[in-house]
C-alpha cells in the first residue's frame, strides 16, 4: 500500500529514519547510475558520526530511556558509637546516556577518468542538524566547496537546524539545497507538507549537462519495497515537532481513506 501523503511522509521521521535514509541513498544511486554512464560513476560513502547528546532523540529516533527506581538504602552510621550525618539515598537512578554511533551514507559522483569527486549528495540526519554535529557538518560543507565539489543537500526532517539556514529561507517542513561548485549562491527547493518532492538537477563537470533526479519517485519506491505501511502506526500522531492545527487537519484528511479500509 502506498504512503497516504503526496510528498514526504512525516511518520517516517521517527525510529524508521535510519532505514529510510539508508534505503533512499541506495535508491538514488540506482536511479542515477544509468544516467551517468560512461563518464561518471556513483559510489556510496559510509562514515560514522558520534552523537554524544542523544537525549533529544530519545523516544523519537532512539528507544526510550528507562527510569529506574532506586531500592531503599540503609542509613549509614559510624561503628564507634558516635553518630554522624545520615546519607540520604537518591530517589531515582537514571541511566547515563552513552554516546551513540550513527552510520551515515552519502552518494558520491566521481569522474571515471581520474576518480575525482564531482558531486556529493547528502541526506541529512538528526546528528547533522544539532550540536556538536551541526558544526562538524558545516565544516564538511566548507571543505567540499573549497575542493570545487557540487553539493546537493536533502533535508526531509522537520526537527533541528538546517545547515544552510538563513533569514530568507522560507518556513517549510522540508527543503532541498544545491550549491554548485564555485557558485556564490545556493539554489533552494522549499517543500511544503502538501507537495510532492521535486525533480532536482545533479550537476556534473563542464561541458556535461545536469542529469535529473526524481526524489518523489525514489521515496515512493522505497516506501513500497520496505513495506513501511506495515510498520507505521497512522493512528498515532507523527513524530515531533508538532504540526499547526491547519496541518493536523490536512494530515487527518489524508489518513481518512486508510481508516476506512
Amino acid at each position: 500500500m502506498p504512503s497516504p501523503f503526496p510528498g514526504m511522509d512525516p511518520y517516517l521521521e521517527g525510529y524508521l529514519w535510519p532505514d529510510v535514509q539508508s534505503a533512499l541513498v541506495s535508491k538514488i544511486r540506482q536511479k542515477l547510475a544509468p544516467l551517468l554512464r560512461p563518464r561518471y560513476i556513483a559510489r556510496l560513502e559510509v562514515y560514522l558520526a558520534e552523537d554524544p547528546f542523544p537525549e533529544g532523540e530519545i523516544g523519537i529516533l532512539y528507544p526510550d530511556v528507562e527510569v529506574l527506581e532506586a531500592p531503599g538504602q540503609p542509613q549509614i552510621r559510624q561503628t564507634n558509637g558516635t553518630d554522624t550525618a545520615v546519607i540520604t539515598p537518591p530517589s531515582l537512578t537514571l541511566p547515563f546516556p552513552e554516546t551513540v554511533e550513527v552510520r551515515l551514507t552519502t552518494v558520491e559522483i566521481r569522474d571515471v577518468a581520474k576518480n575525482r569527486l564531482v558531486t556529493s549528495l547528502e541526506i541529512l540526519s538528526p546528528v547533522n542538524k544539532r550540536e556538536p554535529g551541526l558544526t562538524a557538518y558545516r565544516q564538511k560543507r566548507r571543505r567540499l566547496y573549497a575542493a570545487n565539489v557540487h553539493l546537493l543537500e536533502i533535508d526531509l526532517l522537520r526537527r533541528g537546524t538546517r545547515p544552510f539556514a538563513q533569514s530568507r529561507l522560507p518556513s517549510v517542513p522540508y527543503c532541498i539545497a544545491l550549491t554548485r561548485a564555485g557558485a556564490k549562491k545556493t539554489e533552494i527547493w522549499p517543500v511544503p507538507l502538501t507537495s510532492p518532492l521535486p525533480v532536482v538537477p545533479i550537476p556534473l563537470q563542464p561541458p556535461d549537462e545536469d542529469v535529473p533526479l526524481d526524489l518523489q519517485t525514489a521515496l515512493s519506491e522505497i516506501y513500497d519495497e520496505a513495506a513501511y505501511d506495515l510498520s507505521v502506526n497512522y493512528d498515532e500522531l507523527p513524530p515531533p515537532p508538532a504540526f499547526s492545527k491547519e496541518e493536523e487537519s490536512w494530515i487527518a484528511a489524508q489518513l481518512e481513506p486508510r481508516s476506512q479500509v
